[in-house]
């Protein structure tokens, strides 16, 4: 099983200025790299290689860097700069993996096929993770201290502490705007992966329906409401943004202000992660079997709701709920979203309604809310009968109680 903990660092002076300086580093060495792939992108970006007519030469193809390539001439990179050779070896050759990741992902794409935006250089302050990709032994983890190259023990608040028996593997600082956090993978090889082997049955199945009104609502009819925290917090970014615009470029007090506007969004985001996660274990607790709608998030991101949809967070908050599902042997089921507010969940019959419509009346006789009446069908796709079959089950179900 791997776990992935976070704690927050008390360091030095010493240690802030050192980090400071490996992150500046770090991101010319980044920027460096990728302006080599991006050369040889733009010399070699044609597919022709020879001439038909063989009339003419073409020159030979220039030699593509790759990830062992750049990290062999790393060396190179420390008889011309000698401030690199403070940086433990693997931290920097961890630069050089995160370049082939981000330019092969906007070449290849990913295992699914998905293909990320062109890479950017990283501006100054843009860089802000240093990766320790060595595991660390337990003698190097003393109290609240841990150890690390080059650096030496480092202060940190255990507010929870290792499980027994995981193993650091590899350790990541990070520069945020409250401070400084380190983020450390566990691993324990005698722990199994739980399987989920639970199929959606109607009884241990719910449904849940996520909109802007309500976050979301299950099928029976529970209702948990959308906190909305970048909303609140709009009235004080629009006013530390606004004094940000007066400071002048430069000036130590816009950096103050720059570091305000970053705690602010900071706060926002922490508060709706840790919403997420609440949520997500109430849900866990309801239910084995979790159903939601497919939804197209990052369309819904550039529609007229932009802001609303990103303040509400579904992609996060469905992120968070797989992995604590799988952590508890839970199933997350993604159903075909079409439809599921337009039909009846008792009849199956098509009740056209608009946006404002909120409230489902059908000629059956059935009458929900709009988000309810959505849910239960979710739950009804996602158990994999149609609407009248899993009513008669029920039915059935209520009768022999």
């Amino acid at each position: 099983m791997r776990l992935a903990y976070q704690y927050r660092l008390r360091l030095t002076k010493q240690q802030t200025a050192t980090f400071e300086h490996w992150l500046e580093l770090c991101r010319r060495q980044y920027n460096y790299r990728l302006a080599e792939r991006f050369n040889w992108w733009e010399q070699n970006r044609c597919d022709i290689d020879r001439c038909s007519l063989e009339v003419c030469h073409l020159p030979q193809l220039k030699y593509k860097p790759n990830y062992y390539s750049q990290k062999r001439d790393l060396t190179n990179t420390k008889i011309l700069f000698p401030d690199y050779k403070d940086i433990p070896s693997h931290t920097l050759q961890d630069v050089i993996a995160r370049v082939e990741k981000t330019f092969d992902r906007w070449l290849k794409g990913d295992s699914k096929g998905f293909r990320s935006g062109r890479p950017r250089f990283k501006g100054k302050g843009r860089y802000r993770s240093l990766t320790f990709p060595d595991p660390i032994k337990p003698e190097h983890l003393t109290g609240k201290f841990i150890q690390l190259p080059k650096i030496g023990k480092v202060k940190m608040i255990l507010h929870r502490p290792i499980p027994d028996g995981f193993k650091i593997k590899t350790a990541t600082i990070t520069c945020k705007a409250d401070g400084w956090y380190i983020s450390l993978s566990l691993e324990d090889v005698t722990v199994p992966l739980l399987q989920t082997d639970v199929s959606p049955t109607p009884d241990n199945t719910v449904g849940i329906d996520m909109g802007l009104k309500s976050f979301l609502v299950t099928g029976d009819n529970q209702e948990v409401e959308i906190p909305r925290h970048y909303r609140k917090a709009e009235k004080r970014l629009k006013r530390l943004q606004r004094q940000l615009s007066r400071r002048n470029k430069g000036s130590k007090r816009r950096q103050k202000s720059i570091n305000r506007v970053a705690k602010s969004h900071l706060k926002v985001a922490n508060q709706r992660k840790d919403f997420h996660y609440k949520t997500a274990i109430w849900l866990i607790n309801q239910s084995q079997v979790i159903a939601h709608e497919n939804l197209n998030i990052k369309g819904l991101a550039k529609s007229m709701l932009a802001k609303s949809v990103t303040d509400a967070g579904w992609g996060q908050f469905l992120q968070i709920l797989n992995t604590k599902a799988a952590s508890a042997g839970c199933l997350v089921v993604a159903v075909n979203p079409r439809g599921t507010s337009q039909e009846c969940s008792d009849c199956g019959a098509t009740v056209s309604k608009t946006l404002a419509d909120r409230w489902h009346t059908c000629q059956c006789g059935a009458s929900y809310c709009r988000d309810h009446n959505a849910a239960r069908n979710i739950k009804h796709r996602a158990v994999g009968h149609p609407v009248l079959k899993a009513r008669e089950m029920s039915d059935a179900i209520a009768g022999v109680i």
